[in-house]
């Protein structure tokens, strides 16, 4: 039987997440008051397989009830059943739009301030996080592909680590990501802007990839690049880093860095990380240099 406990912040995505969870075929209930776990567990166990994948939504909407959680998950393992904890987290800023966006005020503080109530709800769940047995973060992330980490994680089970790598191509023109843990700049390679028949195009298309890698720079600055990602991704993944958010910047955004950010995201994919890609800046087209 395959139990899991889906928690987290509020406002990180655990309603999406448990819509898809049923999609895949899980029997899901949403904020069971986490005293009921043990007894459930024992009915589910009782089905004799007819109730084998099991998502629950526990959180801090269960008031005083939630409370009883971590009693309740010791009574689980002394009663011999094993679950899994997902923990879904987001950064304070994207708490804070999705909450404004939707209009809702914080279970924690109806009355303060959102970012307080973030704040006293990470505290409380402090200790969850620390156990959880998977992580995901969901700043950047479209409901789309927070559904294909949920069925990396619980459909295929291809999972080595919590960390997921974020891939960003933009243009410094418009900015840098303010989300970026590591931020390259190649407007040193080749620029296809200043070919015609390529200004039009992005490096999404393999006339402008073939230009840009048509250069001794470009291939060993991009061999160069993999051989650092490589270093330090195990090193994040040490330190219990859950999501790497890696921006590639040129001038517009449009091509050289496209480029290279797609080279570095065949590359991660093939040696089997969590790997997410976009192009930040490459549309619409502003006739800017790229």
């Amino acid at each position: 039987m395959r139990f899991v406990i889906i928690t987290g912040l509020s406002g990180a995505g655990k309603s999406q997440a448990i819509k898809y969870m049923e999609d895949f075929g899980f029997y899901c209930i949403d904020n069971l008051p986490p005293t009921l776990i043990p007894k459930f567990a024992e009915l589910c166990h009782q089905s004799q397989g007819t109730l084998d994948k099991i998502a629950l939504v526990i959180d801090i909407r269960g008031g005083m009830f939630f409370d009883d959680l971590s009693s309740s998950l010791e009574d689980l393992g002394k009663l011999g059943y094993k679950y899994e904890i997902l923990f879904l987290d987001a950064s304070d800023a994207t708490l804070i739009k999705r909450f404004k966006e939707t209009r809702r005020a914080h279970p924690l503080l109806a009355d303060g301030s959102i970012g307080e109530g973030i704040a006293s709800e990470r505290e409380k769940l402090k200790y969850l996080k620390q156990r959880a047995t998977n992580i995901i973060d969901t700043t950047g992330l479209i409901p789309s592909q927070l559904k294909n980490e949920l069925k990396n994680i619980y459909v295929e089970g291809n999972i080595s680590d919590n960390l997921i790598i974020s891939i960003v191509s933009f243009g410094f023109k418009h900015g840098i990501p303010l989300d970026a843990d590591l931020v390259f700049d190649v407007r040193f390679l080749p620029n296809p802007f200043y070919v015609e028949e390529l200004r039009n195009f992005t490096g999404n298309d393999i006339k402008v990839r073939d230009y840009v890698m048509n250069s001794l720079v470009s291939v060993e600055f991009s061999n160069k690049l993999n051989d650092m990602i490589d270093f330090l991704i195990p090193h994040y993944i040490k330190e219990g880093k859950n999501r790497l958010v890696i921006a590639v910047g040129c001038t517009g955004g449009r091509h050289r860095s496209v480029t290279i950010a797609h080279i570095l995201y065949n590359y991660l994919k093939e040696k089997g990380y969590r790997v997410l890609i976009s192009n930040r800046d490459i549309s619409p087209y502003r006739g800017r240099e790229g």
